[in-house]
């Protein structure tokens, strides 16, 4: 029997892609490895949104092919349509298989390894700058609780930083009844969580029906009826979507979970301006002004870039006051990183590296403060959490000690006794539906189990709470 590892890099997006190719692996008859393990094919799962994510490519295709030089090593995704060149030189890549290509992957593994040579290489990226056909795939078990759905693809936004829309390529959305289908078949198989994904969904439906705005809330009401499916998680929002219609709709439907990731970038209109957003500061907080009338505490998360060519210190003070004021519960900070081929790339006034890193802590340090207010305004309430793993409070501090904000270094032994977790700190991590992470012990519960009870506070120095289990 042959065996297969993957490495997968970057978005939600590409997440659901690694789960579809894996599970067309396994149907094929491989064997799946640890990516650290001897395989015959491996198979990385590029990402190009940064030149960070364009290094690590390129490093886990070299270590898959240090692992095992005989290996058939592929390159699939997005840094496959944007540096194609480059890869095509690179003597440890043996395949290219560009967006678009991955439901076929199987197919072109068996033929690179039947001809034993690179020559097929060049006939697996797809034309994406015209307007490609969605490429079908289904998830039938995605190996975890929660599963990402892939609802559609591209974007036409065209941002002055972003290579996205040339890596992969113009809107298109998957059909609704085959989104539902996929959904039906996930809740019957034990699935109690989605994640609706896609390169930009807000956009969804739009080259289906023109004449209509939006189809996104359409999809959302029909898959709140799915039988089984407890949850439903949406990817990233524009502040344009969040109409009093949208958002009123959207809040009258009991499995959407109240946690939204929106679509930032910067809180300073003049600097959103110059990366070609379609929103002011202004139109994202009256999205968020409308999500907090419909929803109790809505946990809202962004992304934010530092350092954009032309930031100067008012615009970064504006960006700085205006998180303080929305008050997040997370915020994923990326210090801007330049593309080639990007307009933001040439701009003027490219802002020096160290003042990248030093807005960045100081938003990092911002929200670490944030993040802990709001964990902590659920204690004493009563929550369901949904499990996803079984680990120990010392593996966790391992796994955390480094996002921590005062660090663990040096502590000699976690706590452990707190009203709910077993003496000999085993544990269960889930999350409630704000996406607060939460410990509960449980002996003799499985991943995909929701248990209920009283929210306490949780170890010092955790970004986490403990469930108390209710009494019977």
């Amino acid at each position: 029997m042959r065996k297969a590892a993957f490495h997968n890099l970057g978005c939600k997006v590409n997440s659901y892609e690694t789960d579809v190719m894996i599970q067309a692996f396994k149907e094929a008859g491989y064997e799946i490895v640890p990516f650290e393990s001897s395989a015959d094919v491996y198979v990385v799962n590029t990402c190009t949104v940064t030149a960070i994510a364009d290094r690590k490519s390129r490093q886990m295709l070299h270590r898959a092919k240090k692992l095992n030089p005989g290996a058939l090593v592929v390159a699939a995704g997005c840094y496959v349509e944007t540096d194609r060149a480059k890869l095509e030189a690179d003597g440890a890549v043996d395949l290219l298989v560009g967006n678009n290509r991955k439901s076929r992957i199987v197919e072109l593994v068996e033929e690179a390894l039947t001809r034993g040579t690179r020559e097929i290489m060049d006939r697996e990226v797809a034309e994406l700058s015209g307007h490609p056909e969605y490429e079908r795939m289904t998830l039938i078990s995605p190996g975890q609780t929660r599963a990402y759905v892939k609802i559609q693809d591209g974007c036409n936004q065209f941002c002055t930083y972003c290579i996205i829309p040339y890596a992969r390529g113009r809107i298109r959305s998957r059909g609704s009844a085959d989104i539902l289908e996929e959904v039906r078949g996930l809740a019957k198989r034990g699935i109690k969580e989605i994640v609706l994904t896609g390169i930009h969904i807000s956009s969804y439906g739009m080259d289906l029906d023109p004449e209509r705005r939006s189809r996104l809330i359409d999809l959302i009401e029909a898959l709140d009826t799915v039988p089984g499916m407890e949850r439903i998680r949406l990817g990233s929002l524009e502040p344009r979507i969040l109409t009093e219609d949208f958002v009123e709709r959207l809040s009258a439907l009991p499995r959407v979970c109240p946690h939204f990731h929106l679509s930032l970038q910067s809180g300073s209109s003049a600097t959103l301006a110059r990366m070609r957003r379609q929103y002011t500061a202004e139109d994202f907080r009256e999205g968020v002004r409308r999500l907090r009338a419909a929803y109790d505490r809505p946990a809202l998360t962004a992304d934010v870039i530092v350092g954009f060519p032309g930031e100067t210190e008012e615009e970064f003070a504006e960006t700085y006051a205006f998180l303080k004021e929305i008050d997040f519960y997370e915020i994923h900070v990326f210090r801007y990183s330049k593309r080639r081929g990007t307009p933001a790339a040439v701009m003027p006034d490219q802002v020096p590296d160290s003042v990248k890193a030093e807005r960045s802590d100081r938003l990092e340090a911002l929200i670490r403060d944030r993040s802990e207010e709001f964990r902590r305004s659920f204690i004493g309430e009563k929550a369901e959490v949904l499990l996803e793993e079984e680990t120990g409070l010392k593996e966790l501090y391992r796994r955390t000690q480094s996002e921590l904000a005062a660090g663990k270094a040096g502590q000699e032994e976690p706590e452990t006794g707190f009203a709910g977790i077993p003496e000999d700190g085993r544990f269960w991590i889930g999350r409630t539906a704000r996406y607060v992470q939460v410990l509960a012990g449980c002996p003799g519960a499985e991943a995909g189990m929701t248990v209920r009870g009283i929210l306490r506070e949780g170890p010092a120095g955790l970004p986490c709470l403990v469930l108390e289990p209710e009494k019977e």
